[in-house]
């Protein structure tokens, strides 16, 4: 029996296209798929959003925007991402806010690099001020990420859900909401705490386990549920007394997963959430 809410995210089975995803879907009994842009555009805009239509899924998130700490802030390509999202009738467009100025995703700094962690916390509010109305204007609702402090320098200047609340409660809740991700605020002492304060506004709730050791490359840490540390029990009642009802993806970013035959992926993906999360 597959939960009512359950959401493959796409990265989850990344080698698989945006078809052979939904057809996943669909053959498995998962109603919600998250959406990555660069397979959307593989796949085409208007078409993917069709497909999805025709396979009677919802769209939980559309990931990426963000990266705003940039010396343009990304407005181009996040209000295209707004786009995308709004012909997608996704959820929410999911924001990953960037790292310090002049430190690539995954890559060391790069020469006259920024230092400055309070100024590109601040570039990230003056970029969300531009682009919520955008969104708004679209009934797109952005959600902030945060996330673990290791990607601090190089992905998100939040790695906190209360720094991500303090930003999203400048603004209506149906227009800017957070995301609670347990690989990414499991260790926070506060994490119970901000997710009741979260109530209203969590715009969506995404699984994995983090592992210990972590590998070599840490992005790619996440593991199935039941495979790491995390206690999700408490997590998911916070997530569900704070008010939350959408769907909760299952996001893993995992070598060994992507290797594996993808629907063997989905029959364990559905097992460990009936037994670990819901």
């Amino acid at each position: 029996m597959t939960p009512d809410h359950l959401s493959l995210n796409q990265w989850t089975t990344r080698r698989w296209s945006v078809r052979e995803a939904v057809d996943g879907c669909v053959r498995h009994g998962i109603p919600a798929i998250g959406l990555w842009r660069e397979n959307v555009a593989e796949h085409g805009l208007a078409a993917t959003a069709k497909l999805v239509t025709d396979a009677g899924l919802r769209v939980s998130s559309l990931c990426r925007g963000g990266f705003l700490t940039g010396p343009d802030r990304g407005l181009d390509d996040n209000r295209a991402a707004i786009d995308e999202a709004a012909a997608l009738n996704a959820a929410c467009l999911v924001l990953v806010v960037g790292g310090l100025p002049g430190i690539p995703p995954g890559g060391g700094p790069r020469p006259g690099f920024s230092r400055d962690l309070a100024a590109a916390r601040a570039r990230v509010a003056e970029a969300l001020a531009l682009l919520a109305p955008y969104a708004a204007e679209r009934g797109v609702r952005l959600a902030l990420e945060p996330l673990h402090p290791m990607y601090c320098a190089d992905r998100a200047v939040l790695s906190t859900l209360g720094q991500a609340l303090d930003l999203a409660e400048r603004y209506p809740a149906e227009q800017v909401g957070v995301v609670v991700d347990t690989f990414h605020v499991w260790w926070d002492p506060e994490v119970l705490t901000q997710i009741a304060r979260a109530a209203g506004r969590i715009a969506s709730y995404q699984v994995s386990d983090f592992l210990v050791p972590l590998p070599a490359d840490p992005l790619l840490g996440r593991g199935m549920m039941g495979d790491g540390v995390i206690d999700f029990e408490p997590l998911t009642a916070a997530v569900d007394a704070a008010g939350y009802h959408g769907d909760i993806e299952v996001e893993i970013f995992n070598a060994d997963v992507w290797a594996a035959d993808p629907d063997e992926v989905l029959a364990t993906m559905k097992r460990r959430f009936a037994a670990a999360v819901r």
